[in-house]
C-alpha cells in the first residue's frame, strides 16, 4: 500500500509541477511555440535519465524512492522521458531496429491516434 501512497503523492507533485513550469514559461515567451511543454520534456528527460540511472547504481537506497520520483513525479511531469528512456535502453542493449521501430512508431502511431481522437471530437 506504501508503493500507491508515494506514487500518488509523488504524482500530484508532478502534474503541479508540469502546470506551473508549462504556465511559467507560456506566461514568459508566449505560446507561438510550445516552449513551456519542450521544458517540461526535456526536464523530465534529465531527471529520468539521472534518477534511474542513479538508483540503479546505488542498491543501498530505498526502492520507495523509485516510486516517488521516477514513477509517481515524473510519471505525472511528463511520460515523454519514459518513451526517451526506453528508447535509449532498447539502443543500449544493441536492439537497433527495434529501437527505431519503438521511436518511428510511437511518433507515427501518436500522431494518428491524436489525429483520430480530434476527429471523434469534432463528429460529437
Amino acid at each position: 500500500m506504501q508503493k500507491y501512497l508515494l506514487i500518488a503523492i509523488g504524482g500530484a507533485l508532478g502534474s503541479v509541477a508540469r502546470f506551473w513550469v508549462g504556465s511559467t514559461i507560456a506566461g514568459r515567451i508566449g505560446i507561438r511555440f510550445p516552449y513551456g511543454t519542450l521544458i517540461v520534456n526535456m526536464t523530465a528527460c534529465l531527471i529520468i535519465g539521472f534518477t534511474l540511472t542513479y538508483m540503479g547504481k546505488r542498491a543501498d537506497l530505498d526502492p520507495a524512492w523509485r516510486f516517488l520520483v521516477p514513477v509517481g513525479f515524473i510519471g505525472a511531469y511528463s511520460t515523454f522521458s519514459t518513451y526517451e528512456w526506453e528508447t535509449l535502453s532498447t539502443l543500449r542493449s544493441g536492439a537497433f531496429v527495434l529501437a527505431a521501430l519503438y521511436a518511428g512508431g510511437s511518433l507515427i502511431l501518436g500522431l494518428i491516434a491524436v489525429w483520430a481522437g480530434s476527429a471523434l471530437g469534432e463528429a460529437l
